[in-house]
């Protein structure tokens, strides 16, 4: 699946690393807590907090990473580098761009859950 949001070398390489049992429950993990990583960092945007912003970011392209879900990673890393932007549909875009990012990585790790 070449246009699959999740890097299949990468999570190849943490399964054999870590065993499908954990990966199984890094997936849950991180689907459940995704909705709570993008809330802080649209929290943080709407409240100008720029190092919480930051921090958001690093969190969301850190777990990323784990699964190989490079996009999304770069998606935040990109945020995380530029920070806030003072343009409000620029902001708005970045969140967006995010926000899809995260939905197709986590449907994609779901169903590696589901077989």
């Amino acid at each position: 699946m070449s246009n699959s949001p999740i890097n299949m070398s990468v999570f190849t390489e943490l399964q054999e690393a870590t065993g499908a049992d954990f990966v199984g429950e890094l997936i849950e993990t991180f689907c459940d807590e995704a909705s709570v990583m993008r809330g802080d960092l649209n929290d943080a945007a709407a409240q100008d907090d720029a190092d919480g912003f930051r921090r958001a970011a690093h969190s969301i392209k850190s777990n990323a990473n784990i699964f190989g879900a490079h996009v999304l990673a770069s998606v935040a890393r990109e945020m995380e580098l530029t920070g806030l932007s003072d343009d409000p549909q620029e902001r708005q875009s970045r969140l967006d761009e995010l926000s899809a990012e995260m939905d197709r990585a986590v449907v994609a790790l779901k169903g590696f859950l589901n077989g």
